[in-house]
């Protein structure tokens, strides 16, 4: 190598660690004819690179594969043209035609000065759309000269490789740059609406500084609210309030917004906007009134104190001012008459919503934190792939091109920008001064989350509590059978009490445990499942966790279990040893909403929070992880109602009789019961229609229909139980047949995405995340097997002398299998969506509307 050429490739080294140069200049000239041959393939940085690129911009980056491929013909055609003929000594003379290794490329040679005997000569053009002619960037081409020393086959090779290196090179400028520009356009959004933050707190600090001190041992400090007091003697705001209002009503009402999240309070400053966005007059002269007010008295808790407004306050701040400051002062005035006793106007100041805005900035600051971060990975990446591609051409090849297009690389602009490097040092300075005292430690907290450490000891216990269950389980099941507690004719009250606390918890647990399962899949395929939930990297679950989690309690379970039936045998069967599954379920329960911070109290309470969300369905905004949890619960409707019938034999107390068959003797329990088996499919179908109402996608309403038709075969099969006959018999036919081609046209197409004719996988879809085509075919073939389980309704299977209740547990648990395993596949699903629109990142809604000043 000539100097430059050695100094350019120390460079890369330093900079890019991971593309360091392996192969000396000896090494390149002693190649022989054969050297394309003998080269082995870079199967290390392939790995790393699909093991650290952002999974929903996949697309986006480098396909390093493809150019692999692209070498590899090249080195196909190379070694076939070799066979047949030895090429001419001099074109493998290292040092001599390492001179002439130069690209032509004007752009970057102010004097004009250009070799002609190159080995590539690299276009640099500005693009335009063949709609409208609008220049949408500039794009990089490259041209093998005839210098170059290819044969006719290996020419064409060539040629193909770097237009195929073209490309990519420009998928990625023109990515980086469509991405540079979102983050930008929101860091500059989210800076304003931190200014107009800033200076509410301000404004609020110094309200209740004025005005708070006296009143401090007559005022609850967990208020959210500060009343004060406007003195009519000044220029009245009430006055002010109610001109705007009149200029408002020649607006429309879509101008006044209200921005709610999951019955969540959230600030606006949208009133009195037009289409323009800009402030309307009636709003900008009620911002000049308001600055009128300065120096005016206010009272607040018994003090007066004065609105201090700098003239020079922009109209946004003013308007936000006096949204948040005097919040709903006309109906408040109203309720009291108008005035207060002392001829004063009753205002307040509502700090919730200024811890809520407060809120939703700095989850916007850590979004956006978190997406510049993607794109600095993305950058690093892709100059990193671009190195290791042209050194494998280079020694695929024995011709230098990589220092010379390189500094085509190196010129291109997802390289040269800083912008978002730049970007992201100011969203980590606000953040620490905003957000954190000025505590860069406590900042990267929250702006760069460690994630939890996955421990040995964990794995230990998992191993540990495996062992006890399936012993104890062993066991159980033993001595239940000596004692034929699961016969049809023996101990009807243990399988009416004992039975349906350890199958209930049985089918719960195996869900869990399929969940994590999932939860490994999708992080060896990559799937983003804690964006797609919205789960807190540090607090959510891993599939170690939840192993452990099933593991400890099946443990447990099967050990009380085991110690019941133990006492059963030996003939105590007093109130007490009948009391001991309920306390068990007890424990549980208690556990579950225990307050304090242990056994995983934020994945608790995030359980809980959405089986709320599920409950309250029609008031609560649906999120993924809403309806998806919802989904779960369709599918454990044995849990509901033993979980109903275990509620209503102990509440009644009618273990201590041992009456056993009461909660089905009592008709209002027994309807209950019913009730309890439509709940899950009641509850998606409100979700669906609450969706179909805030985002008006008609497909929720055929999502509707589908847990509509699973009602109304739950119906049928309800009544079939209760009469025989044969009219019923076919009625669950034909309604439970229409119901499964329903639901299995919605799992392949709608939740799976699957069956797609025109997609270039028969029968698939275009985007596939397992290699292995054949096992989406078995998927669902699966998946039809297990949704004819309403079968048994129609045939009653019995195996052998066992009884009924224990078939239909087993039933139960095949559709938790199948419900784990079309959890995965929805999710697929779910992350080929966000990877096909870029989706990596949160875009958390702001409190404050985009005001423009005139």
């Amino acid at each position: 190598m000539d100097t430059s050429t050695q100094a350019h490739a120390a460079h890369i080294s330093t900079a890019y660690p991971m593309a360091s140069f392996e192969t000396t200049t000896e090494q390149y000239h002693s190649c022989s004819e054969l050297h394309y041959c003998t080269l082995k393939p870079m199967v290390k940085f392939s790995k790393q690179f699909e093991g650290q690129l952002v999974p929903e911009w996949k697309e986006a980056f480098v396909d390093y594969w493809q150019l692999k491929k692209d070498i590899k013909n090249l080195q196909v055609v190379a070694c076939e043209g070799s066979n047949k003929a030895a090429p001419p000594p001099s074109q493998w003379q290292g040092p001599a035609a390492a001179s002439h290794w130069v690209m032509r490329l004007p752009f970057l040679n102010p004097h004009g000065h250009h070799k002609e005997n190159g080995i590539i000569q690299v276009h640099r053009k500005l693009a335009s759309s063949g709609n409208h002619g609008a220049v949408i960037g500039e794009v990089y081409e490259t041209v093998v000269l005839d210098t170059a020393g290819f044969t006719g086959t290996e020419a064409e090779a060539a040629s193909a490789f770097f237009q195929r290196l073209d490309e990519q090179l420009n998928k990625v400028n023109r990515f980086y740059e469509r991405k540079e520009r979102e983050f930008l356009e929101r860091g500059e959004s989210l800076r304003r609406q931190l200014q107009i933050l800033v200076e509410l707190k301000a404004a609020v600090t110094e309200a209740r500084r004025r005005g708070g001190s006296s009143a401090a041992g007559s005022t609850d400090p967990e208020d959210p609210s500060v009343s004060c007091s406007i003195l009519h003697g000044d220029q009245s705001l009430r006055g002010i309030i109610e001109q705007e209002q009149e200029g408002q009503e020649k607006f429309t009402k879509g101008d006044l917004a209200k921005s709610t999240d999951e019955g969540e309070d959230q600030l606006s400053i949208s009133e009195g906007l037009g289409n323009s966005g800009r402030i309307d007059k009636p709003r900008e002269e009620a911002a000049n009134k308001m600055r009128t007010l300065s120096g005016k008295v206010v009272t607040c808790q018994g003090r007066s104190v004065r609105i201090n407004i700098p003239i020079t306050t922009p109209s946004r701040t003013v308007i936000a001012i006096r949204e948040l400051l005097f919040d709903d002062m006309l109906s408040q005035s109203r309720k009291i008459g108008g005035t207060g006793g002392d001829g004063c106007e009753k205002l307040s100041i509502n700090k919730k919503k200024v811890h809520q805005a407060e809120k939703m900035i700095r989850g916007a600051l850590v979004e956006l934190y978190k997406g510049l971060g993607y794109l600095k990975t993305y950058r690093s990446l892709n100059m990193v792939a671009f190195v290791k591609i042209l050194k494998k051409f280079d020694k695929v090849t024995a011709k230098e091109v990589q220092t010379t297009y390189l500094k085509v690389v190196e010129s291109s602009y997802f390289n040269s920008s800083d912008k978002a490097i730049r970007l992201m040092d100011d969203v980590e300075e606000l953040f620490v001064r905003n957000f954190a005292s000025g505590d860069k430690r406590k900042a990267m907290k929250y702006l760069k989350p460690n994630q939890k450490e996955e421990s040995h000891a964990t794995t230990f216990f998992i191993g540990l509590f495996t062992g006890s269950f399936v012993a104890l389980f062993i066991g159980y099941c033993i001595m239940a059978h000596i004692a034929g507690m699961y016969t049809q004719q023996s101990n009807k009250v243990y399988m009416s009490t004992s039975y349906p606390v350890l199958s209930m918890f049985s089918l719960f647990f195996l869900h869990l445990f399929l969940y994590g399962c999932n939860i490994f899949m999708w992080r060896k395929t990559r799937i983003n499942y804690t964006f797609i939930f919205e789960f807190t990297p540090t607090k959510e679950l891993k599939y170690r966790d939840v192993f452990l989690i099933c593991t400890t309690s099946m443990t447990i379970i099967v050990g009380v279990m085991f110690a019941h039936l133990t006492l059963i045998v030996k003939g105590y069967s007093s109130s007490a040893v009948q009391a001991i599954p309920g306390c068990l379920l007890l424990v549980f329960l208690l556990i579950l909403v225990c307050p304090f911070k242990i056994l995983y109290r934020s994945s608790r309470y995030q359980f809980l929070i959405a089986i709320r969300n599920i409950i309250l369905t029609p008031f609560y905004k649906v999120v993924m992880v809403d309806f998806f949890m919802a989904d779960q619960l369709c599918s454990q409707v044995p849990v509901l109602r033993s979980l109903e019938y275990l509620a209503c034999y102990y509440i009644t107390s009618s273990y201590r009789t041992q009456d056993y068959g009461y909660c089905t003797r009592v008709k209002h329990f027994r309807d209950l019961a019913y009730a309890v088996s439509f709940l899950p499919y009641y509850w998606r179908a409100m979700q669906c229609a609450r969706r179909w109402f805030d985002e008006g996608d008609i497909n929720h309403i055929v999502n509707l229909g589908k847990y509509v038709s699973a009602m109304l075969a739950a119906g049928t099969k309800v009544a079939y139980e209760n009469d025989n006959g044969a009219g019923w018999l076919s009625l669950v036919v034909i309604v439970s047949s229409i119901a499964t081609i329903y639901q299995l046209y919605w799992d392949f197409v709608k939740d799976w995405g699957l069956l797609q004719f025109n997609s270039k996988n028969p029968w698939l879809r275009n985007d596939l995340i397992l290699k292995q085509k054949y096992i989406y075919f078995m998927s669902m073939g699966l998946n039809l097997l297990l949704r004819l389980a309403w079968l048994q309704t129609v045939i009653h299977p019995n195996i052998g002398s066992l009884d009924s209740r224990v078939t239909l547990f087993f039933l139960a648990a095949l559709e938790v299998i199948r419900r784990g395993h079309w959890n995965f596949y929805r999710l697929e699903n779910e992350h080929l969506n966000n990877a096909g629109k870029f989706r990596a990142v949160k875009v958390v809604p702001l409190p404050f509307h985009e005001v423009e000043e005139d």
